[in-house]
């Protein structure tokens, strides 16, 4: 396991860096989106550049402009996405639960920020801007600035390693020696 402090946007470079069970801080921007944002970037295209961006599953909870709470959503709504989502230049997608590894595959990665962290979370955010308002407070894009955001783990990295699998198959292989 190594810790790793990148900066956003993200290249291709810090990608081929991380291995699955690593540690991350990001410093730079992020982007929030949940599932109507990214059923709107399907239809509409994104508002935002999102090359070489880290995109957070995350609705946060906004209170007089700055961030009270953002802590990561379950990724696996959004699953149906992933492969249109990096292909916009996506380098690293942030939530808890996980998401297959196979649209990751020497593009991009995973990583798992701790559920239940939400306040730690918004002490390392600042926002910069909301894009789809629209959409509510939770679902909106906030393109938020991030000072040292982590610690998450790399639970999905380009080389196809992939923590979440790892731990089913070690679950079933217990069960099956039982």
């Amino acid at each position: 396991m190594t810790i790793f402090h990148l900066h956003t946007p993200l290249c291709q470079e810090d990608v081929k860096k991380l291995n699955a069970g690593d540690i991350v801080f990001l410093k730079g921007k992020v982007f929030t989106a949940r599932d109507k944002a990214h059923a709107l970037i399907r239809r509409q295209g994104s508002p935002v550049p999102l090359e070489g961006a880290a995109l957070y599953h995350c609705g946060p909870i906004i209170q007089d402009d700055s961030v009270i709470s953002a802590g990561p959503t379950t990724s696996g709504r959004m699953a149906r996405y992933t492969d249109e989502i990096l292909a916009l230049g996506v380098k690293a997608i942030i939530g808890k639960g996980g998401l297959p590894g196979e649209p990751f595959l020497n593009r991009a990665v995973y990583l798992a920020y701790p559920g239940g962290c939400g306040a730690a979370a918004a002490s390392q955010l600042r926002i910069r801007a909301v894009h789809f308002p629209e959409l509510g407070m939770a679902e909106s894009i906030w393109e938020l600035e991030a000072e040292d955001l982590g610690p998450m783990v790399v639970a999905v990295d380009s080389y196809g390693r992939d923590l979440y699998q790892d731990v089913r198959l070690s679950a079933k292989a217990a069960r099956e020696k039982q």
